[in-house]
């Protein structure tokens, strides 16, 4: 397995990826001479299982429950890597494979990787395309995709972001706001329950700013009350529909640098990290993901947006992040 970098670059940002899981590396700020992203040191250490650190997640972000679905009268099982489980694909999901670069301008990357029918478990064989593109202090990702079987997908970015110039800092000085009124409820396996539930007066409310480090201990003061074993928000936030595709806002007001989040995707998940660990280099709490996405285990419920795609029907979803 050859790992493999590439980079674009303008006078505000410079982008390096990696082949390994079509991953973000580094989203370098220039003027404020900063890298706003975390990354496993070598590009080496990619060979290797992490936390998807940077990369593409599929088939399918996220969980699927008991890792099964039907289509149609048909069964599908899925492989199993988180207890009964399907998280991000599988054991060996999208983040874990080498990806083929197909394109590469002075403003634009594209990787292509080809999976095959029951690949995982999942049925068709699937065509993806991952594009990075810059165009002044924006970063577009783009996913286009087309299989020859019906079959569900889901896919995201999976970007640990740090805002602080020494990355051996935690997020607890992150500002964050979602444009959400509602998140979805979960088991204690962080499988949906079915119920979207609205944030208001409850500590999952994003609407405005909100500092990580007093939302994460009124978080840890309820899982006490609770006796839940939640340690930080891996949560699912309904977007609310907006012209601009609107999603999310991450600041660090010490050195004043702000990121907006924009996609035509229906949910952004917060993870707080709080799991994250990789040799020296990562701890928990080092960095947060705003994943925009489907929501989790929608094969599974009827109620959620749908992830079913037609058979050689092409599709097309997008992140765009603004660095300021």
């Amino acid at each position: 397995m050859k790992v493999s970098s590439s980079i674009i670059e303008n006078k505000i940002l410079k982008i390096k990826t990696l082949n390994i899981g079509a991953s973000l590396f580094e989203v370098y700020h220039k003027s404020k001479k900063i890298n706003l992203i975390l990354n496993l040191g070598s590009k080496e250490n990619y060979k290797f299982k992490n936390f998807c650190v940077g990369s593409t997640c599929g088939r399918y972000a996220g969980r699927i429950e008991n890792s099964k679905f039907f289509i149609g009268k048909e069964k599908f099982i899925l492989s199993k890597n988180d207890g009964k489980n399907t998280l991000h694909g599988g054991k060996i999901g999208f983040d874990r494979l080498v990806w083929k670069k197909i394109n590469h301008t002075k403003n634009k990357i594209v990787y292509q990787i080809k999976s095959k029918h029951l690949d995982e478990g999942f049925p068709g064989n699937l065509t993806v395309n991952c594009s990075y593109q810059i165009f002044k202090n924006k970063l577009l990702i783009q996913y286009t995709y087309k299989s020859d079987q019906a079959t569900h997908v889901n896919l995201t970015n999976h970007s640990y972001w740090n805002l602080n110039k020494d990355k051996v800092k935690n997020i607890f000085n992150h500002d964050l706001k979602i444009n959400s009124d509602k998140y979805l409820e979960v088991d204690n396996f962080l499988i949906p329950n079915g119920k979207i539930t609205n944030v208001k007066n409850s500590i999952y409310d994003f609407k405005k700013f909100s500092n990580m480090k007093n939302k994460i201990d009124l978080l840890l003061n309820e899982k006490k009350l609770k006796k839940t074993n939640q340690s930080g928000f891996d949560t699912t936030y309904s977007i609310i529909k907006n012209s601009k595709n609107y999603v999310a806002t991450l600041r660090n007001k010490k050195n004043d640098i702000k990121i907006d989040f924009f996609s035509n995707l229906p949910g952004v998940q917060l993870y707080t990290g709080h799991g994250l660990k990789y040799k020296k280099k990562l701890k928990p709490y080092q960095g947060i993901c705003l994943e925009t996405q489907y929501y989790p285990d929608t094969p599974n419920k009827k109620n959620f947006p749908s992830t079913l795609i037609k058979p050689n029907k092409r599709y097309t979803c997008f992140t765009k992040i603004i660095v300021n």
